[in-house]
């Protein structure tokens, strides 16, 4: 065994070497001590966020004074790996303390020797076959010391207490309520995150800037600076490899603030810009992401929908606040504009209403099968004929965009699929849209309009990764 100052020494086994129990104790120590040296130099003490249930505090909902720590991953100051691998409840007792009293919930790394045994025949053979690792939470009254203690919430004990709960504003908890403003954070070295999420991301953050750079630079809107400077941000830990799942959904949790910050000065200020559709689809995008970063479920499935609102939201943007051009440019070819409507309408990930406008083109949605849904198909006389086999399925798959959307259908190989559509409109184009798995594209389907063939159907190409699209068909 070793120390800081002292330099370490290994046991060295050679033939006929007499071992005795210190000699193993040295070997376990040696490793113990090496690791603990390790865990002090390399990484800050504290809580390492998303590591099972992040050793989170969450009031129990049973109106007492009970809290429960979910189960998760420390280190302390000294080195000692902190472990809870179940869940637990601590209930505070008021009668412990002079209340009104801040308490800290602290978990620690504790020892204890198990096992002991002794011989009968030698009673000098005796001791502990066991060094159990364990942890201990307590509620405290004095400031933690990270060196031997991990701060896990605090909470402000008001005299009558009865219960405790979690703070309706974690930036701000108020008396009673569980603070977690200064659980510390374990430092982690370099990402995980996959680089092609990585890569998204950073394509996500270069449009971010070139559209709120419009609104800051060019209409003078302030609160956009903000999110500038937040987005070059998290582009600076990308590029340094800090950018993590231990603080990727906070860093992004931050730009949703900043861009509620605009959304206010927009519609406090700017109502020209504020009563446009495109604007009212940013709110509803942060709204989402808030609710859902308020769940606190940091899973890919949630950063690939923080790409994909997030990618969408500059869109919003770009064309809510788009500078009214001095001159009218021409209008495109109409082969020119379908082809850019036809693609724009497969990678749309965003459900479609009565009402449809892509690049100056509009359409209205005079009829809609829901498959799987018996009414819905009844109505339709929808049936699939002839088919060799046919099955159902749900898909829960990503639009090119990002966004997470799980669809049920009906696959079927051979043999056609027929229905009945009303409220079409004589003597104007009707487009058929089919949402599907792209991953299973490159066919072809003869399509018949009251028993008269009006084309071929095409699919071309296919995509793993991001699998569903809209296919479209224009009937004349």
């Amino acid at each position: 065994m070793g120390s800081d100052t002292k330099g370490f020494q290994r046991v060295n086994f050679f033939t006929g070497f007499q071992t005795t129990a210190d000699d193993w104790n040295q070997v376990i120590n040696y490793d113990v001590d090496k690791h603990r040296l390790h865990n002090r130099l390399f990484h800050s003490p504290g809580v390492v966020p998303n590591a099972a249930g992040g050793l989170r505090v969450s009031a129990r909902g049973r109106a007492d004074l009970s809290v429960e720590v979910s189960s998760g991953y420390a280190l302390d100051g000294s080195g000692n790996d902190i472990y809870l691998a179940e869940p637990e409840i601590k209930t505070l007792n008021p009668g412990d303390f002079k209340l009104p009293q801040t308490v800290y919930i602290v978990i620690k790394y504790i020892e204890e020797l198990t096992d002991f045994v002794s011989y009968r025949a030698n009673l000098e053979y005796k001791g502990h076959r066991r060094v159990s690792e364990q942890i201990k939470i307590e509620a405290i009254i004095t400031e933690p010391d990270i060196e031997r203690e991990i701060e896990i919430a605090r909470i402000q004990l008001t005299k009558g207490v009865t219960k405790v709960t979690d703070a309706k504003d974690p930036f701000n908890p108020k008396a009673n309520e569980i603070d977690l403003r200064f659980v510390p954070r374990a430092g982690i070295v370099g990402s995980r995150l996959a680089p092609s999420v990585l890569r998204e991301m950073a394509e996500v953050i270069e449009r971010g800037r070139e559209v709120y750079g419009h609104v800051y630079h060019n209409l003078k809107i302030t609160p956009a600076s903000d999110i500038i400077h937040g987005l070059i941000t998290i582009d600076m830990m990308r590029l340094s490899n800090q950018l993590d799942t231990s603080n990727v959904y906070s860093l992004w949790a931050l730009i949703y603030t900043l861009q509620n910050q605009l959304i206010a000065d927009v519609e406090a200020n700017h109502p020209s810009y504020s009563s446009k559709k495109e604007f009212a689809s940013l709110k509803k995008h942060i709204e989402l992401l808030e609710s859902m970063h308020a769940e606190a479920k940091f899973t890919p499935e949630f950063l690939a929908n923080i790409i994909g609102y997030q990618r969408k939201s500059n869109e919003n943007v770009a064309i809510a606040f788009a500078a009214q051009a001095k001159k009218k440019k021409k209008k495109a070819t109409g082969a020119q504009a379908t082809e850019a409507v036809w693609e724009k309408m497969r990678v749309r990930s965003d459900d479609f209403g009565a009402s449809l406008s892509i690049d100056g083109v509009k359409f209205k949605r005079c009829d809609w099968i829901d498959l799987l849904v018996k009414k819905s198909e009844q109505d339709h006389k929808f049936k699939i004929v002839d088919a060799k086999d046919k099955y159902r399925t749900r898909q829960k798959l990503k639009y090119p965009d990002g966004v997470i959307v799980e669809d049920a259908g009906i696959a079927f190989e051979g043999g056609y699929a027929e229905c009945e559509i009303s409220n079409v409109t004589p003597n104007k184009e009707l487009i058929v849209v089919m949402r599907m798995d792209y991953v299973k594209g490159d066919w072809e389907a003869e399509f018949h309009v009251n028993k008269k063939k009006t084309g071929t159907w095409k699919c071309e190409g296919s995509d793993r990764k991001f699998r569903w699209r809209n296919w479209t068909y224009q009937v004349p």
